[in-house]
């Protein structure tokens, strides 16, 4: 994917998680198998992992290169990088903090979604400014999948939401 189709597919996909949390009653907004996260940790969650992305990425663009370096292999594609991070999830990989969400009420639903929606909207106005060749040349850590490039970073985090979506999902037939 190329930059603008990367921005496309964060802004459409982190839409469709929204939009999934939104129409939900205090009941399904709640509903968590023992052990695992309800619809609200899920979107902290995602904000959460967003949030040093943007960051990161309001760096001088030297710095990320000075402190991760550069990368040395082309970027894999959106396809090889959700299969890698399903192979670390298939191993045991889980969140670790500061990724780790809090508990929250109903009544913080929409602003747990006002948050998520900025961080995705910061996200995406601050990769306007970055290269085609920039986006495989910047290396970040990732705490499952380890130094990716910044490409890399971004399918991940599309992927990301799809993902905690479909756990959403789950939550909610069983």
């Amino acid at each position: 994917m190329i930059k603008q189709q990367i921005i496309q597919a964060l802004e459409k996909q982190y839409r469709a998680f929204a939009d999934e949390i939104e129409v939900m009653n205090e009941a399904e907004f709640l509903k968590a198998p023992k052990g695992k996260w309800n619809a609200g940790q899920h979107t902290d969650h995602l904000s959460r992992s967003i949030l040093p992305l943007v960051l990161g990425l309001r760096l001088p663009n030297y710095l990320p290169r000075f402190i991760f370096g550069k990368a040395n292999r082309p970027s894999k594609t959106y396809e090889d990088l959700v299969a890698k991070y399903k192979t670390r999830l298939s191993l045991g990989s889980k969140a670790v903090f500061p990724f780790i969400p809090s508990n929250f009420k109903y009544r913080s639903k929409q602003s747990l979604l006002e948050k998520l929606t900025s961080n995705v909207e910061k996200l995406c106005k601050i990769l306007e400014a970055y290269s085609e060749p920039q986006l495989d040349e910047i290396v970040f850590p990732h705490p499952v999948l380890e130094k990716i490039t910044l490409r890399e970073m971004l399918y991940f985090t599309i992927y990301h939401a799809e993902h905690h979506q479909k756990l959403v999902l789950k939550n909610l037939e069983d």
